[in-house]
């Protein structure tokens, strides 16, 4: 096998991009405190295609050198934005029809694997602290859980890693219905 070099990949530019259709599928980052989750997080969105990313609280936002040493310039073309309030954000989202959902173990989450996307929804996907997760106040606002199974002994897994799990099956998902 030979690696296939960079030109041979045919990456988009990042204007053609911005054009480009995207996942309906929106990340909300719940006080993420690490600059390198949040720029894995931007990078994980640009591979997918994701359609806009909402840093909440004390999430750090571009332009930052430490954001974008793990991004490598997808903070430039992921649509993102910033609100003070994770829970105005969900309200906002909800209002304009998304659905919303907490990554989070909680009762009667919905284990990934069995998570469908609908044809024609828009949803919201929210990550929390690397600490307390996402806040309770915020689960609460959401429209269900999602979590991921883990079968060792931690059950947990570092915020910027369970971000492109999630986003993976959800773009897999998506494509399916195309």
């Amino acid at each position: 096998m030979r690696k296939i070099t960079n030109q041979e990949l045919g990456r988009l530019t990042p204007e053609e991009y911005k054009a480009t259709a995207k996942t309906p599928v929106t990340v909300v980052l719940d006080n993420v405190r690490s600059m390198n989750n949040i720029g894995a997080f931007f990078r994980t969105a640009d591979a997918f295609a994701i359609e806009h990313i909402i840093l909440c609280g004390i999430t750090a936002t571009p332009p930052n050198r430490e954001i974008h040493k793990t991004a490598l310039g997808a903070e430039e073309t992921v649509d993102w934005s910033y609100e003070k309030s994770t829970l105005d954000a969900v309200k906002h989202l909800k209002e304009q029809g998304y659905e919303v959902w907490a990554v989070e173990q909680v009762e009667n989450s919905i284990m990934l694997q069995d998570f469908t996307m609908q044809p024609g929804k828009r949803y919201a996907v929210v990550f929390g602290n690397e600490v307390m997760g996402v806040d309770q106040k915020v689960v609460d606002a959401c429209d269900g859980a999602i979590e991921i199974p883990q079968c060792g002994t931690k059950h947990s897994i570092n915020v910027s890693v369970s971000g492109g799990v999630v986003l993976w099956s959800l773009f897999c998902d998506y494509r399916k219905q195309l």
